[in-house]
């Protein structure tokens, strides 16, 4: 696969359940090497896409390709899926369902146990590896699943809301190890209504609201297309300054510091001078790039 080939294209698909339309015309382009965010609210139409581009379920309308062709069960073999929905056999020991499941992908033999053992010390899992799914708490089931999603080394790793049920530390742990598998070459689509983690480990993003695509590009393209002009500030004394209107159009207040959003027009040196004129002690005075939160609410709380 050359470098230029993206690793999935997905061209006017549409999914419909009965009169529900969960997808609408939807097209995408995950390019190689790259982690992919697939983001939106719940119900947006996320896991419909991921369930189709796995086999799970077929499109009404339009076509997917997989590494340039179209989606084979061979070629669907190279992808590593983690659902949002838990599947483990409770009864049956954490290991071996490990191994079952790699058995499908056709991973077996020593190569698999080696990835075995490797994997539970990577996630730090290694004593639970003998007891059954039913002793696990809801963060370490999660973590089991994304060993069933990576143990047979695939080329293409979904993970459909991965952090799940996980405390800070395992979403570090999870995160860590993700960056890990994009710096080993792997594309990976990563799907999550969590724009903070997100913003922190995609490099490409499609944002989708009710079934329908409402952007999509680079992290730094999204941005730098969204337009807004805010200023991060911490200052000892009045702040009278920030009530003109025609000068700040919103305050967001924070423990220590506040951002202040620019009215249209309005020059942040323009702000910073009549804060000094004002007698106020300015400590932070920084131009700040709208988050990815905040596009997500611009574009789908209003909706």
């Amino acid at each position: 696969m050359s470098e230029q080939q993206p690793t999935l294209r997905i061209e006017g698909v549409t999914k419909r359940f009965g009169e529900f339309t969960a997808v609408d015309s939807l097209s995408l382009t995950v390019r190689a090497g790259r982690i992919f965010g697939l983001l939106g609210p719940n119900g947006a139409g996320k896991t419909t896409t991921i369930r189709m581009i796995v086999g799970i379920t077929r499109p009404d309308e339009g076509t997917l390709e997989l590494f340039g062709q179209p989606v084979t069960p061979e070629l669907q073999n190279r992808i590593g899926y983690l659902p949002e929905e838990r599947g483990l056999y409770k009864r049956m020991r954490v290991g071996d369902q490990l191994k079952f499941f790699a058995e499908l992908k056709g991973f077996s033999g020593r190569a698999a146990d080696e990835a075995l053992d490797r994997w539970f010390e990577k996630v730090k899992l290694s004593d639970w590896k003998r007891r059954k799914a039913s002793e696990l708490s809801k963060g370490m089931q999660q973590k089991v699943q994304f060993i069933a999603a990576v143990l047979h080394d695939p080329d293409l790793l979904i993970l459909d809301e991965p952090f799940s049920g996980l405390d800070p530390v395992n979403v570090e742990l999870l995160k860590d190890l993700v960056l890990e598998l994009k710096e080993a070459g792997k594309t990976i689509i990563f799907s999550t209504h969590q724009m903070e983690v997100a913003e922190r480990v995609c490099d490409d993003i499609c944002l989708v609201n009710r079934s329908r695509k409402v952007l999509s590009g680079s992290i730094r393209e999204v941005k730098s297309g969204f337009g807004r002009n805010a200023v991060a500030l911490r200052f000892e004394g009045d702040d009278g300054v920030l009530e003109d209107t025609r000068l700040v159009a919103s305050v967001e207040r924070h423990s220590d510091d506040l951002e202040a959003l620019l009215a249209p027009g309005a020059d942040a040196q323009e702000l910073l001078g009549r804060l000094l004129a004002a007698g106020a002690r300015v400590s932070r005075f920084e131009l700040v790039e709208p988050s990815l939160h905040d596009i997500f609410i611009e574009k789908v709380g209003g909706e």
